[in-house]
């Protein structure tokens, strides 16, 4: 059961994700190095400039950290986030932890679109399917997936949202909407999202 969710600080949008775990009465912290993992029992990598947070990620030593960490706990990756949990990207300034093995495409839609809001539909079991309002900010592509997944939503027929075990990527920015079941996956052992039901709905 995750007791305290920390957000990774270095750069991007974090405050909204401490608002929204705050809201759903968890605790969170703000994890600046790689000390503050040892007080955290999941992570959210947020939003952001995925080439300026892989290089912040490198020059404070947390590379090494968030991998370790991210093998045993569970982490969430969003947007800019789920570029740095991926394992290959289309960028060789990107340093990134290889925490699911997807590869990602950044700014597949074009720089020239700053944000766009559609409505996506996303599976979460056999019969909780529900249509969200989903926010993509110069969004990335997830362009291939290995290893043992979930899909649960799809946009223009690309995986926007990826379960793996712990692990949860999204290409969307849920906190700018105040949504918060895929918080809940990872974070909330009491709802019926959380991801160790969702593997056993799976599997029925």
């Amino acid at each position: 059961m995750v007791i305290k969710v920390g957000v990774l600080e270095l750069q991007g949008d974090f405050a909204l994700h401490h608002r929204l775990l705050k809201d759903m009465g968890v605790d969170s912290s703000s994890v600046k190095k790689s000390s503050d993992l040892d007080r955290v029992d999941g992570i959210i990598i947020p939003g952001g400039e995925s080439t300026t947070m892989s290089l912040l990620i490198d020059n404070f030593n947390m590379h090494d950290a968030l991998v370790d960490f991210g093998t045993v706990n569970p982490v969430m990756g969003t947007c800019a986030g789920l570029i740095i949990m991926a394992s290959n990207v289309d960028d060789e300034r990107i340093n990134p932890l290889g925490l699911v093995d997807l590869t990602v495409e950044r700014n597949a839609y074009g720089r020239q679109i700053q944000s766009v809001s559609e409505s996506v539909q996303f599976n979460f079991s056999e019969i909780d399917k529900r249509i969200l309002p989903t926010t993509f900010i110069r969004a990335p592509k997830i362009t291939n997936i290995s290893g043992d997944f979930k899909i649960i939503g799809t946009y223009k027929d690309s995986p926007v949202a990826i379960l793996s075990g712990h692990h949860l990527c999204l290409t969307f920015h849920p906190e700018l909407d105040q949504i918060d079941i895929f918080h809940r996956i990872l974070f909330d052992s009491s709802s019926e999202v959380y991801f160790k039901k969702l593997d056993q709905h799976y599997a029925a």
